[in-house]
C-alpha cells in the first residue's frame, strides 16, 4: 500500500483562504456591526448621564476610553412663577391673557365685642346634647355683648340615674350661682334604660316606667319654675337608631305635658333633624339654607353646624325674654354718656311762631271754623255738576279743549244762515 502524503499550508494561509472561501463571512460582518454600534450607543447614553448627573463614579467605558471626572455644576435657581388668577381681555380680534398675583390672605376676623359686666345671661343645663346646644347659643350670641350664655350641662346625666347625678336637687344651687335670665333644659338622651325605684327596678318601654318617668320630669319641671327665671325646655332631636328615634319621639310627649303645666315653653327641634317623610337625615341644611353635614358619624353627637342649628330654635325664644340686650350694637344711656342737647339762640328762638294745630275733618274742635285764614264761598254760587243735573236736567258744559267738548250748532242758526236756492 503506498502512503498517501498531505501539503502542510501555513496557518496564514489557511486563514486567508477560510475569508475568502467560507459562507460565515456575511455574518461575522453584521455581529462585527452590531457590536460598533452598541459601543457607540453605551458611549451616547454615558454622556447623557453625565449631563443630567453632575456626580457619578467612574464605570468601566470610563477606564477604557479614559472619559474624566466631570466637574460638579450648582443647579441655577429658577425662579417659579407664581399661580395666579388668568383673566383674559378681549381687545377686538386679539386677546391678551394677564396673570395677577395671588392676593395676600384674607385678613382675620375682628374678635368678638367684649361682654358687658351688666350682660344678661343664659343658663343651659343637660345631658351631651345640652352641651352641643350651650355651644351652638354662645355662636349665636357672640357678636351680643349684652348676653352670656354659661353652659352647666353634664354629658352622661339624666332623670334616670339620679344616684350617678340628681339634677332637680343641684339645680337651685345653680341657679342661685350664676342668676340667669333664661333658663335653657335639654335632658333624656342617656333615660333609655332600666329605672330603679322604692318599688323595684321598672324595664324601659313599660307603662310603670313611662308613669315614673313621667314624675320625674314633673320634679324638675317644678323645681325650675320655682326657681322664678323663665324656662324653655328642648326636646330631643332624632337619631340614627330607628328605636332611639322612637324613643325619643314619645319622651317629647312627656316632657311637652309636664313643662307646660308649669307654664314653661317646650321647643319641639325635630323637624330640623328629619327629611320630608321624617326620617333621619346625617346630611341637610344649615340655618342660611346650605347643604352641610350635621350630625356626627355616629348619627348621634352633632357637627359645628348641627350645634348652630339646634341653637336655631331655641335663639328667637331666648331673645324674646332677654329683651333689647341681644342687640349687638346696643349702648344703654345714662348721665354719663347722654348725648349734647343743641338749642337755638334767643334771638332765634324769639322768631318761631308757634300755632296750634287744626283739625283738617272738623276745625270747630279747636275754636276755629275756617283753614288758613279763608273764607268758604257758599255753596249755592257754585252748582255742583251733580245739581245742576238733578235741578236743570243737563250737565255743565265741559271745558274747551277737552276731548269731550263738542260745539253743536243750534237748528235755528243753521236754518237762518243756509245759502237761498233759486227757485226756477
Amino acid at each position: 500500500m503506498g502512503s498517501r502524503r498531505t501539503a502542510f499550508k501555513p496557518a496564514a494561509a489557511t486563514a486567508k483562504e477560510w475569508n475568502l472561501k467560507s459562507p460565515h463571512r456575511p455574518l461575522a460582518r453584521f455581529m462585527c456591526l452590531g457590536l460598533a454600534l452598541m459601543l457607540g450607543a453605551t458611549v451616547f447614553i454615558a454622556s447623557t448621564a453625565e449631563a443630567q448627573q453632575p456626580e457619578r463614579r467612574r464605570n468601566l467605558l470610563d477606564m477604557l476610553f479614559g472619559q474624566r471626572q466631570p466637574v460638579y455644576v450648582p443647579p441655577q435657581d429658577v425662579q417659579r412663577p407664581r399661580e395666579g388668577k388668568v383673566r383674559k381681555k378681549n381687545s377686538g380680534s386679539v386677546t391678551t391673557i394677564q396673570t395677577r398675583a395671588p392676593s395676600t390672605r384674607a385678613a382675620a376676623a375682628p374678635p368678638p365685642p367684649p361682654k358687658l359686666d351688666t350682660a344678661k345671661k343664659v343658663l343651659v343645663v343637660g345631658d351631651f346634647v345640652a352641651s352641643a346646644l350651650g355651644d351652638g347659643l354662645k355662636a349665636a350670641f357672640e357678636d351680643s355683648p349684652g348676653v352670656v350664655v354659661e353652659s352647666r350641662a353634664n354629658g352622661s346625666s339624666g332623670l334616670v340615674r339620679d344616684d350617678f347625678y340628681d339634677w332637680p336637687g343641684a339645680l337651685p344651687a345653680i341657679v342661685a350661682e350664676i342668676k340667669p335670665s333664661v333658663l335653657v333644659i335639654q335632658v333624656g338622651a342617656n333615660d333609655r334604660q332600666q329605672l330603679v325605684t322604692a318599688e323595684g327596678r321598672l324595664d324601659f318601654r313599660t307603662d310603670p316606667w313611662f308613669t315614673a318617668y313621667g314624675e320625674r320630669v314633673a320634679r324638675l319641671a317644678t323645681v325650675a319654675a320655682e326657681t322664678r327665671v323663665p324656662v324653655i325646655w328642648v326636646g330631643l332631636p332624632a337619631f340614627r337608631p330607628q328605636n332611639m328615634t322612637a324613643d325619643a319621639l314619645r319622651l317629647n310627649t312627656i316632657y311637652r305635658s309636664n313643662i307646660e303645666k308649669v307654664s314653661g315653653e317646650f321647643v319641639d327641634v325635630w323637624e330640623g333633624f328629619v327629611d320630608q317623610e321624617g326620617r333621619f337625615i346625617v346630611t341637610g341644611s344649615d340655618i342660611n339654607g346650605q347643604p352641610v353635614r350635621l350630625r356626627g358619624n355616629d348619627g348621634i353627637g352633632f357637627t359645628g353646624p348641627g350645634k348652630r342649628k339646634l341653637a336655631f330654635y331655641v335663639e328667637k325664644s331666648a331673645r324674646r325674654y332677654l329683651g333689647d340686650m341681644t342687640s349687638p350694637d346696643l349702648v344703654r344711656l345714662d348721665g354719663s354718656n347722654l348725648p349734647e342737647l343743641l338749642s337755638l339762640p334767643p334771638s332765634e328762638s324769639k322768631a318761631i311762631i308757634t300755632t296750634p294745630p287744626i283739625d283738617l275733618f272738623d276745625p270747630e274742635l279747636d275754636g276755629a271754623d275756617e283753614l288758613l285764614g279763608g273764607t268758604l264761598p257758599p255753596s249755592s254760587s257754585f252748582p255742583t255738576p251733580r245739581d245742576q243735573l238733578v235741578q236743570n236736567g243737563r250737565l255743565p258744559d265741559p271745558p274747551v279743549g277737552r276731548v269731550d267738548y263738542v260745539k253743536r250748532v243750534p237748528a235755528t242758526a243753521a236754518t237762518t244762515t243756509a245759502p237761498a236756492t233759486a227757485t226756477p
